[in-house]
């Protein structure tokens, strides 16, 4: 026997239109491009969103096309989600931070036949435009008093001019759910980048569990700001989820050092915010040199790489509570968030602080396990690491254009490629990625661990630990550093810090010190650099 209910698809565009139908006047805030902060709401986003898609069907967009963006957290971005979503296309945010030839070979593997972007990247646009044959209509997300007077691109639209000429009324189409709606590609540090594709349904169900309680809980009482790139896993699909239940949404444009987001969150009342942490180390800097505050803040999330406990205690002094986050590029990203269960909540503070530190529970939709070698599940302890596997309503079967995920899968699972260990109920950590574990004499040496340790050096402002090849135990741990500004320590000074910290044989060899660490187009640490320049450095060099 069948339920009774009614069939609704679980479309993007239900989000806003719900959105602006229930929250109409709530605020959408956007520090511009061009200078100034533009202020707009829910309802009359929803009204330009609909003259954009509009605007894209005389573009020639159809079904199915992929459109391009190479934008900052913005409302016209805003705007872009939900007008190429809603009339079944593809949005598919590119990430700027890459290398020239990353980004041709992403627009070029993803067929785009429109893109968007930001004035920020006119330069590097009329650079790529002539690799770009797929590519019919450049878009320039501005209006006409900042479009450029001689541009080499060819076919160069205004924005505001493409929104400004169309009706705002629009019979949009009815989506299977099950239709793709945004392709994300992965950062790849090692070979080409491979394309993420999500879908209607995928989405929504994320921002759907990302507000739960033991998620992001996003409220109609919250105001919202995403400094985590809208270019990066949708934002952490917080323009789905925050418009979701009307939050007020707050975008920092461009500006994203700590003296700008600190009075963003100020002026616009932000109560959360998420981002990667050197955004964040960055915040906190500003906040202790200038002697201000965070007032009005209430969380933060944490994600993109393991929070540290003095990133965690710089929050907490400021009264703002760390929600740490686990995901990826093929997880939507969320996979899991560290909030108290009642259990732990029960325990002593200093086994608090501990759990605070692990990436997370998983929130329901997914389901995880820690497995061996063969696949099978290694035991819920806290103790026994393995590798990390996920399933769930918005984890990635396959890659764009190169399906399956891996030929060797096990089916209904995708390999993370992280080293875990997983509590009895639930709490993961993770230990490394599988390719950072160091092997010194047969044992495994938890890279994560080491800079944990060494970011809770007062003198320290970024680590990494790498492996440096060793002719008796094969791999030793090294550690490069950063120290922060105006600090001053000796090599063995932070060695010594590990003493009685961790295992006697897991202390570094040797600890360089440098003036920057290399980083990821998404704020994650480069090792694929690190070991590149550094492991074959003499000790004590």
């Amino acid at each position: 026997m069948r339920g009774q209910m009614m069939q609704l698809p679980l479309d993007i565009g239900s989000i806003l239109r719900f959105a602006a139908k229930f929250h109409g006047d709530t605020e959408i805030v956007s520090r511009t491009v061009e200078g100034p902060v533009h202020r707009t709401t829910y309802a009359e986003a929803a009204l330009r969103v609909a003259r954009l898609g509009n605007a894209l069907r005389r573009l020639g967009v159809k079904r199915g096309d992929v459109v391009g963006t190479i934008a900052w957290n913005g409302y016209r971005h805003f705007e872009l989600y939900y007008a190429i979503a809603g009339l079944g296309a593809v949005c598919h945010t590119t990430n700027p931070r890459l290398f020239a030839d990353q980004i041709s070979f992403i627009l070029d593997d993803a067929g785009d036949e429109v893109l968007f972007f930001d004035l920020t990247f006119l330069p590097l646009v009329e650079t790529l435009a002539g690799r770009l044959p797929k590519v019919r209509a450049f878009v320039l997300m501005t209006d006409r008093a900042h479009m450029p007077a001689n541009s080499p691109i060819p076919n160069l639209l205004c924005y505001e001019e493409l929104v400004e000429a169309e009706s705002d009324d629009i019979d949009w189409p009815r989506i299977d759910e099950h239709e793709a709606s945004g392709l994300c590609y992965t950062s790849g540090t090692t070979g080409n980048p491979r394309g993420v594709l999500y879908s209607h349904r995928s989405s929504v169900l994320h921002a759907m569990a990302s507000n739960l309680a033991d998620g992001f809980a996003l409220s109609a009482r919250d105001a919202v700001l995403p400094v985590v790139p809208m270019f990066h896993v949708n934002a952490w699909g917080i323009p789905y989820s925050a418009a979701m239940v009307g939050a007020k949404l707050v975008f920092p444009g461009p500006h994203l050092d700590g003296t700008s987001l600190r009075l963003l969150i100020a002026d616009e009342d932000v109560t959360i915010t998420a981002g990667v942490p050197t955004v964040w180390m960055n915040l906190l800097a500003h906040c202790r040199d200038t002697g201000t505050d965070l007032a009005g803040l209430e969380r933060v999330v944490v994600g993109g790489a393991a929070c540290s406990a003095s990133l965690m205690e710089g929050f907490e002094a400021l009264g703002v509570r760390v929600i740490h986050a686990w995901g990826m590029t093929e997880t939507s990203p969320l996979g899991l968030a560290n909030t108290p269960s009642r259990k732990s909540a029960a325990l002593p503070a200093e086994a608090q602080r501990k759990i605070a530190l692990k990436q997370g529970r998983p929130i329901f939709g997914v389901d995880l396990k820690v497995a061996d070698s063969h696949g099978n599940p290694l035991p819920q302890d806290g103790h026994s690491p393995g590798a990390l596997k996920i399933s769930g309503h918005w984890i990635c079967d396959g890659y764009f254009r190169l399906d399956p995920v891996d030929a060797h899968a096990e089916p209904g699972w995708f390999d993370t490629g992280d080293v875990a260990t997983m509590t009895d109920d639930g709490f993961v950590e993770i230990v490394d990625r599988t390719k950072d574990m160091i092997k010194s004499g047969g044992e495994w040496i938890s890279s994560i661990q080491l800079e944990n340790v060494m970011m809770s050096h007062p003198m320290v402002r970024e680590a990494a630990a790498i492996a440096r090849p060793d002719d008796r135990w094969g791999e030793r741990p090294r550690l490069v550093v950063a120290l922060r500004d105006g600090a001053q320590a000796t090599p063995a000074e932070l060695r010594e810090f590990f003493e009685g910290r961790v295992s006697k044989w897991c202390v570094p060899d040797d600890v360089l010190i440098v003036d920057e660490l290399p980083h990821t187009a998404t704020g994650k640490l480069l090792k694929t650099a690190l070991r590149a320049l550094y492991a074959q450095v003499p000790v004590d060099a």
